[in-house]
């Protein structure tokens, strides 16, 4: 190759490397490589280890090991020094071996640290070769081990370990914990289990492909990685899509759901009250809604069905009352037993079909696939009975049941003679601690010796058996899942007293009341607001005693003077002038809480995970919960990002 040709090459590279410089300069950012002395800080006593000859991702070359040559280089190793500078001569010798018959041969010597690479020896060669895009360059490589942390990036780190032991490819980094579970989930392999060659180049076959589409669609430069952009894509495609689509198509694909993508990344919005529709200015819930000028046609898509499932009944009575509330104006529809995934796709499809405007899926196990559908049908909006999602597409709708659990509480603190409160939870899910916590903060307000035993339904044993055994007479269970009393009366749900025979007295129990919120979101869509299509944030409606989404239930057995301050406690709290919270509160460890001088914002009280010091009994480990429980701790449990993910059929 002529000398002429390799130095025609250098001063394209040069003037790239100048504009770059300038760039990022005028953005604030370094426009050298990044140095590993400097990230270290001098820190001693690292784990290294010899990982020997690795083919390195050209992009994740990122720096140097000292700073002693970055002034020559742009971040992405770009050239800054004159074409008559030695380093330019060298340049232009490894420019003609790259293009000849020669080759650059040697591989580069460099260190890894928290998967990105650091060159010791040989920056020129990753000069010109990623001048010339080349995806991988060899490299000898040493490994710094950070130390263990609970830092987010660490421990995703040393997933990725796990990860690499198996896979061998560095061209995939998570900086999230469970990450790496997930694609491994979608991509139907099993933690711990070897790859095959072909398995190793079809992902970064794949990979590489992907990255060119988010590299068009991402032209905001969001703070996102184009490997959490996929984790996400799959969630509504199959793996094998990104061999069988076209990059036109897959581009389309990434752009449906870029405003989910962005939502991912932000902090997702706990409401806890719909806004209401006022004359002249809209409110928040009503600007996301699609405009409909004098009627608009609603499904409900529903796991299983009224007649096996009382959660179902539930949002079928309010789905009636919509229909005796709005008249013609609305036009309601049902679809039961969407229950496995071809069964979700098949109800959606058909209700889309059918004419629907706005579509509530009335089970967490609906989320993923109601994605799916949001992002196929972008003009239907759609709502999915669950919360703490992070998509923009679909809006959550859940109740803050702890509210009324602090009202039985207290009733139950009235009511226990003996001091000692049974309580059976449902899942270790988003507010099931808040509602435990909830309860014995108000059975302590009553009785400040009051002790709450706590058994979990989705694990193995008879909590109620246990309790009759144990001498615990009153019992805190399952909430009522719509306005009939037949529900409390028979002692199925609700908090009740247990005689010595094992006789059972209904006292009251909090009630899922969906009409109100249901309601509240036909009238915002018969007003004609629009969607809100420029802020894509997740919005998660957590509502409660206030808007008329969860109710109180009270037995005609219950004392009268427990009835009354049952109504004033459920007044105060809608009133927003009693707070369950707002007081000194303790846990289990000691710690306190609240010094009480403060409360507790919506998102700390959807994620907590910790249990009242008056509280005997433990939130139960993935592992202990029943098969038949797992699938909604997967999607809404409270430590859900440590759950293993479930290999996936490709």
């Amino acid at each position: 190759m002529d000398f002429q040709i390799a130095k025609e090459e250098y001063m394209t590279a040069l003037s790239r490397g100048k504009k770059e410089f300038k760039e990022l300069t005028a953005e604030g950012k370094s426009p050298h490589p990044a140095v590993l002395d400097d990230i270290l800080g001098g820190r001693e006593g690292d784990v290294i280890q010899e990982l020997g000859l690795v083919d390195i991702p050209s992009n994740r070359i990122v720096g140097t090991k000292s700073a002693g040559r970055i002034t020559a280089f742009t971040a992405s190793f770009l050239p800054l020094l004159g074409p008559d500078s030695e380093f330019a001569i060298k340049w232009y010798t490894l420019c003609r071996d790259h293009l000849g018959e020669t080759g650059i041969r040697e591989p580069i010597l460099c260190y890894e640290y928290l998967g990105d690479f650091y060159v010791q020896e040989g920056n020129k060669r990753v000069s010109v070769l990623r001048y010339f895009d080349a995806p991988r360059i060899p490299g000898t490589v040493k490994r710094i081990l950070p130390p263990m942390s609970d830092d987010p990036r660490i421990k995703a780190y040393y997933e990725f370990l796990d990860f690499y032991k198996v896979s061998k490819l560095y061209s995939v980094q998570f900086r999230r914990p469970g990450d790496y579970a997930k694609l491994l989930a979608c991509m139907g392999k099993e933690p711990g289990e070897v790859w095959t060659e072909d398995e190793r180049r079809t992902l970064n076959a794949y990979f590489l492909y992907f990255q060119e589409a988010f590299q068009a669609v991402n032209t905001d430069h969001t703070d996102i990685l184009p490997e959490e952009a996929l984790l996400l894509w799959l969630q509504v495609h199959p793996y094998k899509d990104l061999g069988r689509m076209t990059a036109t198509e897959l581009k389309k694909s990434l752009g449906a759901l870029w405003p989910d993508v962005i939502s991912s990344t932000r902090q997702s919005e706990v409401k806890t009250d719909p806004d209401p529709v006022p004359e002249t200015k809209p409110g928040i819930i009503t600007r996301i809604i699609s405009s409909v000028p004098d009627h608009v046609h609603l499904a409900f898509v529903h796991q299983l069905d009224p007649k096996a499932s009382a959660w179902v009944l539930g949002h079928e009575d309010a789905r009636r009352y919509l229909e005796e509330t709005f008249g013609d104006k609305i036009v309601c529809k049902s679809y039961f037993d969407a229950n496995t995934p071809e069964e979700m796709d098949q109800a959606l499809e058909q209700a889309v079909a059918d004419g629907a405007q706005v579509v509530f899926t009335t089970a967490p196990k609906l989320s993923r696939a109601t994605l799916k559908f949001a992002v196929k049908y972008p003009k239907v909006q759609f709502f999915n009975c669950s919360v703490d999602q992070p998509y923009s597409s679909v809006r959550t709708y859940y109740g803050r049941i702890y509210e009324a659990k602090f009202i039985t509480g207290a009733i139950a603190g009235a009511m226990a003679q003996n001091d000692r409160i049974g309580y059976v939870a449902s899942n270790p899910i988003f507010g099931v601690p808040a509602s435990i916590n909830a309860f014995a903060l108000g059975a302590q307000m009553t009785n400040p010796r009051a002790q709450i035993e706590l058994r979990w339904s989705c694990c193995e044993g008879s909590p109620q058996a246990d309790f009759f055994r144990d001498g615990i007479r009153v019992i805190s269970n399952r909430d009522v899942p719509t306005l009939n009393k037949i529900y409390l009366e028979f002692c199925n749900y609700g908090t009740y007293l247990m005689d010595d025979r094992g006789g059972l007295i209904a006292l009251a129990s909090p009630v899922w009341l969906w009409g109100g919120f249901y309601e509240k979101v036909v009238r915002a869509i018969l007003s004609g607001m629009k969607k809100d299509e420029k802020n894509p944030t997740a919005v998660n409606y957590w509502l409660g005693m206030d808007s008329g989404v969860i109710g109180l239930n009270m037995s005609d057995r219950l004392p009268e003077g427990v009835k009354a301050l049952a109504h004033l406690l459920e007044k105060s709290i809608i009133n927003h002038t009693l707070d369950p919270f707002a007081r000194k509160i303790v846990a289990q460890d000691g710690t306190v809480k609240n010094d009480g001088t403060a409360t507790f914002t919506p998102d700390e009280l959807l994620h907590m995970d910790w249990l009242c010091s008056n509280v005997i009994g433990s939130i139960p480990s993935f592992d202990e919960i029943l098969p038949i429980s797992q699938s909604i701790v997967r999607e809404l449990g409270i430590y859900r990002d440590s759950i293993p993910a479930v290999k996936e059929p490709v």
